[in-house]
Formats: structure tokens, C-alpha cells, sequence
């Protein structure tokens, strides 16, 4: 089914409509959800608040990207969730990526600047201008969660090219993000 009709069905109210998301859906949103918790029955969880999540913000939302929608909602869940679990502690596995960013913007927890929708056109103003290979990587390291080792498999790179692409990306970056006046040093 194609996202305007699952939407269409939002607004109709129809239960199907979270039926139809979750068909389409549920692998991506599950790896998302996975990656940031580790834990498979914590993913469940966060998943089904995201489909109540949907159902209550459509209507009066009419999303043009529902699939970056939905994500977006099920990342931003997970992080809340993975917050309350470890608020002692950190997983190193979501906080390596955290940490990568660290430093692109002066003075500021970075996780709070990641939901800034300024910031947010910036980086994707800054992705346009990369190659595609770039943009994928990125996001699947920054937006998904995944390991280094799991992007490196799925683009064809080894894990240490996968990680000097970041670095270099996060430069440049930096180089952007301090020219768009968002980073001083």
C-alpha cells in the first residue's frame, strides 16, 4: 500500500491504518528501535507507542515523508526510553555515536541539538552538498544507529574506510556547521 493511502486511512480513522504501517514499516522501524535499546522486547514496546504515537498526531498532521515520519517518531521514543533505562549509565554502543558529534556545536549537549529543526536543515543542507555514498553512510551511522562494521558490510568498505569517512565527514561538517555561524571556537 502506498504511504498516501496508509495516511488516508489515518484520517479516516481506520484501525487498518497501523495494521498497513506496521506491514510496510516494521523491519525499518525495528532496527532503528534495536540499535538505540539492545533489547528486542524494549524495541516491541517502543514500537507500539510509536503507533500510537501516529495515530494520535494523524490527523491534524499530513506528513510528505511518512516513512521519515514514522522513524523519526520510533527514534525519537526509543531515545526516551533508553534515557529512563540507563539514566546511570551509558550503552556504549548509541553513546560512541553521540560522542562522535560531540564538538560541533559550541558548548551544547549534542543529543538536545540533534531535535533543533535549525540544526537539522544545516545537516541536511550540508548532506546534499556530499556524495551519495557519503549521505548514506552518515545517516545509517548517525540516524540508525548502526556500527561502523554493519555499514562498512552493507556499502562495501571496510571498517576502518567507514570510519575515515566519518571523521573526515565530521570535519567538514564542522568546517560548514562553524561557517553557518552554529560553531565557534
Amino acid at each position: 500500500m502506498e504511504d498516501k493511502e496508509i495516511i488516508s486511512l489515518y484520517w479516516e480513522r481506520s484501525e487498518t491504518a497501523i495494521a498497513e504501517t506496521d506491514k510496510k514499516y516494521r523491519p525499518l522501524c525495528m532496527r532503528i528501535a534495536r540499535n538505540i535499546l539492545n533489547d528486542s522486547s524494549d524495541a516491541e514496546e517502543c514500537l507500539s507507542d510509536a503507533y500510537l504515537a501516529v495515530w494520535n498526531t494523524i490527523p491534524p498532521q499530513r506528513p510528505e515523508h511518512f516513512a521519515a515520519f514514522v522513524c523519526r517518531i520510533v527514534k525519537n521514543l526509543a531515545l526516551k526510553k533508553y534515557e529512563h533505562i540507563h539514566a546511570a549509565k551509558r550503552d556504549p554502543n548509541v553513546q560512541v555515536s553521540f560522542d562522535e558529534l560531540d564538538g560541533l556545536a559550541d558548548n551544547t549537549d549534542v543529543e538536545k541539538l540533534c531535535s533543533s529543526k535549525e540544526l537539522g536543515a544545516k545537516i541536511s543542507a550540508f548532506l546534499q552538498s556530499e556524495r551519495q555514498v557519503n549521505r548514506v553512510v552518515f545517516v545509517r551511522r548517525y540516524w540508525f544507529f548502526d556500527s561502523p562494521k554493519e555499514i562498512a558490510k552493507c556499502c562495501g568498505m571496510t571498517e576502518n574506510g567507514v570510519n575515515a569517512l566519518l571523521m573526515r565527514m565530521r570535519n567538514r561538517l564542522k568546517d560548514y556547521l562553524r561557517k553557518e555561524g552554529v560553531y565557534d571556537e
